[in-house]
């Protein structure tokens, strides 16, 4: 583990300043990039031990973080 925050502008450089814009234009990708930021945040939290959880449960949180990620990928691809 990184222990290194994965912030959508961090992920997608190229795409940073259509991340803004979508975010204020597009109300679905908004909410997608809110929540991701969420749930990027508990990750984080949890690999630096400031909120430990059980192992399965920060499997768990990875694999949304990569879900919300892909679809992300999926809206600023066709952009």
């Amino acid at each position: 583990m990184t222990h290194t925050p994965h912030e959508l502008a961090e992920e997608f450089p190229e795409q940073a300043a259509m991340i803004s814009e979508l975010k204020q234009s597009d109300a679905h990708f908004a909410k997608l990039a809110d929540e991701y930021h969420e749930i990027n945040r508990a990750v984080h939290r949890a690999e630096t031990n400031v909120e430990p959880v059980e192992e399965l449960a920060e499997v768990e949180m990875r694999k949304a973080r990569a879900a919300l990620k892909d679809q992300i990928w999926a809206i600023l691809s066709k952009a």
